[in-house]
């Protein structure tokens, strides 16, 4: 039986929006696994997601305090079905990332990241699968807020990118 994914990055809450779209919770209440990859900014919704999830693997980002790194590691990583995966919050400037990253993880399937907000979807000359789902709270410079599901069946990764309508 495929597993079910929700992967989530820079939520910002409450600095960006109060509250998670009502789309985003239906997804991580459907989800087997919630993946979020930092830039919480406060710890009500860790809390939330952990009571949510089935499971929940994360990491905390560069505007994470005290409390939340003291609960979440710097790069999370996980095997799903087959699929070895590590979440973290920054991976530097666009140039060179699928290969600076390939580098740093060479043990690693799926590498989910944050910090830009811009959904990236990629793959290093050696197999290494670069995620980025957005935001589904700040869209910045993109023309929506983001987020991205995700099944996995006998180690085979689909990803679809889900677009949220204009708050």
């Amino acid at each position: 039986m495929p597993l079910l994914l929700t992967i989530l990055a820079d939520t910002h809450l409450p600095k960006r929006a109060r509250h998670l779209p009502g789309e985003v919770w239906d997804a991580v209440e459907a989800s087997d696994v919630v993946v979020h990859a930092g830039d919480w900014t406060e710890l009500p919704l860790l809390d939330e997601l952990e009571d949510r999830s089935r499971r929940l693997i994360a990491c905390y980002g560069n505007n994470d305090g005290g409390e939340l790194r003291s609960r979440l590691p710097l790069v999370a990583r996980a095997e799903l079905d087959g699929v070895r995966l590590a979440v973290v919050h920054e991976t530097g400037q666009k140039q060179g990332r699928e290969a600076r990253m390939a580098s740093l993880y060479p043990d690693v399937d799926v590498l989910v990241f944050g910090h830009s907000h811009i959904p990236w979807d990629t793959r290093a000359t050696t197999g290494l699968r670069l995620l980025n789902p957005g935001s589904p709270t700040d869209r910045r410079r993109q023309p929506h807020c983001t987020f991205m599901t995700a099944t996995i069946d006998a180690g085979h990764l689909d990803v679809d990118l889900r677009r949220l309508p204009p708050r």
